[in-house]
């Protein structure tokens, strides 16, 4: 057997000494997995904010100095149809959620309604208990999950009681989203199992890569529980984590194991053999792959928000262990299985397959007819990606809570008792000698309906509450707060929960360039060090831009202009919610590029043998196709079944996500890319000497 590379070598001694790893990977799984149960409760529903913004800063502030009535307070409306405040069963349901709020750990203090206090409406119907925020936004989550439930139980007949407020809403929230992954999760597992035997034609192969998902998700899931105890990590770390989990799990072990059924079948080499030359090919590919991601998603990092960095943090914990499951315990297992991998095969099955005849002749064609199939996938791409220039970003609204749920209800009563700008009021804080003026700056500038007199509270401080006179999802909510911040004397800060919103918002527009350069500039450079060749570097970098590009078009047409919102079960906000293009981006052109290494890599294994440019690229695509047509089923199903249920989010993610998957694969993976190599021939391979010395020599094997 000719040398092996490092990760063929890794390979090898992974086969060589399968207990060590099996043990090793038991002990892990065992350690992590044992607390892996806990993820749900351990991690954070809130975080979604701009650290570093003055909307965090008032809520700090007002939290300390004015007895917890921060954005996060518990925000509980008790409302009637036909009772008011005098009558007696309102009085005693305002009294039973004061109790139960008295008695919660994280309720600092309950101010009662009032009229003074602007929280009893004109018509006496609708009125507010506040409860004070004792522990940080996380806790209060985490207290409106405990509370709404027996809140809503203590409604006397004739009234109702809802838990709303920026609390109340994650919460709900939250409970949904569980849900609806729950859904996914049961609909994904079989979907994708019956994808597999169909790629993989047996049973026992069938089933590896879902072993190895459901060891990396385990594992991930106690990672994320251990963390969770050093900072918060948001709950959507997990439905991230699961996600790539199982469709990079599966992409690596479909790439694997079909090049391993190949070498063994191959005759010549004994099954560890097979499993080292199977990680000297396909197993670099798959490293430069999973680096891929990492560095894609290294640059949400970017991002100055707790819930970004910890949905980050959950997908790149799950890529680590999905990259070490598949380098060192991958090829124990299939060199301990040997030949057995191919049991209880389908009869039509063509186990041994590798190089596929049928996607040999598609590159040939390819080759032989590059404008004929590039230039209609070309205007295609182009087509779809042009309304991303009309594309617009929003907060996500209260319709992306379900309806009936406690938040949204009481947001709806809110709006009738006191207002559309009553659930989104803003909070001013300064000196309490500027204060006066202060409110009357508020007072006249045209977004806002009304202003509370200053409220006294610690260390000289005073609070004005304003009431927009707009709904906190329209934008020229965010243009009065920044009017207002522009007018206000130089000590007095504007906060609330819109404003926290509208922060976090400037925030992701101002570093969404940021990380899409960061991604691209690290993206072509990854590339530019696995293939050796800058030119065919760019060509993956500018292709998995432009499958890109074309998935946010398509995501305009039906989040922001709202076709098809009937079909998929989703109310339109009129704009994508602004978390969407930052990190969208970095998963989309991470998977994007999980399938350029494949294919690349692939042609360049052939290329560094013959150094023949048309059979580097029929090559790679007759090597590679099929594996990339699998993987994107499995994605794509996967994705898909995200969408199917639960609130407008997770919808987003999974129609983006699997449509952007779907184009990269179908045009452009299969079409464009193949014939970009056509049109640069064999100066896609050239590399210049003085890089040739700069970069560390890549080699992909030709088993």
């Amino acid at each position: 057997m000719s040398a092996l590379g490092p990760i063929g070598r890794l390979g090898r001694w992974s086969a060589t000494h399968g207990r060590i790893v099996a043990v090793t990977w038991i002990v892990l799984i065992v350690g992590l997995g044992a607390v892996a149960p806990r993820v749900e409760t351990a991690l954070s529903g809130a975080g979604w904010e701009d650290s570093g913004s003055e909307s965090v800063q008032v809520r700090d502030t007002v939290q300390r100095g004015f007895d917890g009535a921060a954005s996060s307070a518990l925000t509980v409306v008790v409302a009637s149809d036909s009772l008011t405040t005098g009558d007696p069963a309102f009085t005693a349901t305002v009294a039973r959620v004061t109790a139960l709020l008295d008695d919660e750990e994280a309720v600092s203090s309950v101010a009662a309604p009032s009229a003074e206090a602007g929280t009893i409406s004109r018509d006496g119907r609708t009125a507010i208990v506040l409860g004070g925020a004792a522990s940080d936004p996380t806790g209060m989550v985490r207290a409106a999950d405990d509370l709404k439930g027996p809140l809503a139980d203590a409604a006397a007949p004739g009234t109702t009681v809802s838990l709303t407020g920026s609390s109340g809403m994650w919460s709900d929230f939250n409970s949904a989203n569980r849900d609806a992954m729950l859904t996914s999760e049961l609909i994904s597992w079989p979907v994708t199992l019956a994808i597999l035997i169909v790629a993989f034609g047996a049973l026992v192969a069938a089933g590896l890569p879902l072993l190895l998902t459901i060891l990396s998700l385990a594992a991930s899931a106690g990672s994320l529980v251990v963390a969770a105890q050093l900072f918060d990590v948001s709950i959507w770390a997990m439905n991230f984590a699961l996600m790539f989990a199982l469709a990079l799990g599966i992409d690596y072990a479909l790439f694997i194991v079909v090049r391993f059924r190949a070498a063994l079948a191959d005759g010549r080499h004994s099954r560890i053999e097979a499993a080292a030359l199977t990680m000297d090919t396909a197993g670099t590919a798959v490293l430069f792959s999973g680096l891929t991601v990492l560095i894609a998603l290294t640059a949400v990092m970017l991002v100055p928000s707790p819930a970004f960095r910890s949905m980050a943090l959950g997908i790149m914990l799950s890529v680590v262990f999905v990259l070490g499951a598949t380098l060192t315990l991958l090829p124990a297992v299939l060199a301990r299985l040997g030949d057995r991998i191919n049991r209880f095969a389908l009869p039509w099955a063509r186990t041994a397959e590798h190089r596929s005849p049928r996607f040999a002749r598609w590159g040939q064609r390819l080759w032989s007819k590059p404008a004929l199939y590039g230039v209609p996938a070309l205007i295609v791409l182009l087509a779809l990606a042009a309304p991303v220039l009309g594309l617009r970003t929003g907060m996500p609204s209260i319709s992306v809570v379900p309806e009936g749920d406690s938040s949204r209800v009481g947001y709806a009563q809110v709006v009738d008792g006191f207002g559309p700008g009553a659930p989104g009021q803003l909070q001013l804080v300064g000196p309490a000698a500027e204060m006066a003026d202060a409110r009357a700056i508020a007072t006249a500038d045209p977004g806002i309906a009304q202003s509370s007199p200053p409220r006294a509270g610690t260390g000289g401080l005073a609070l004005v509450t304003a009431v927009p006179a707009m709904d906190p999802s329209d934008p020229a909510l965010g243009a009065s707060v920044d009017r207002l911040r522009d007018a206000l004397p130089g000590g007095v800060l504007v906060g609330g929960a819109a404003a926290e919103n509208h922060d976090l918002e400037t925030a992701l527009n101002e570093y969404t360039p940021i990380v899409i350069a960061v991604v691209l500039a690290l993206g072509f450079l990854l590339l530019l060090v696995a293939l050796q060749a800058p030119l065919v570097a760019a060509i993956g970098v500018l292709t998995s831009l432009l499958a890109t590009a074309a998935a946010f078009g398509v995501a305009r047409l039906i989040f922001q202009e709202g076709h098809l919102a009937g079909l998929l079960g989703f109310e339109s906000q009129g704009f994508l919610d602004a978390w969407g293009p930052v990190f969208f981006f970095a998963m989309i052109f991470a998977i994007s590029m999980d399938y350029t290494v494949f294919l690349l890599s692939a042609a360049k294994e052939h290329w560094d043998h013959s150094h023949d440019a048309e059979g580097a690229a029929v090559e790679g695509m007759a090597h590679s196709g099929r594996v990339v047509v699998a993987a994107a089923a499995v994605m794509v199903a996967v994705f898909f079944t995200f969408a199917l249920s639960g609130p407008l989010p997770p919808k987003e993610m999974g129609i983006i996500l699997g449509i952007a998957v779907l184009l990269d694969a179908l045009l452009v993976r299969l079409l464009l890319l193949p014939v970009a190599m056509r049109l640069a021939g064999a100066a896609a391979w050239w590399r210049p000497r003085w890089l040739a010395r700069a970069l560390p020599e890549v080699r992909f094997g030709h088993g």
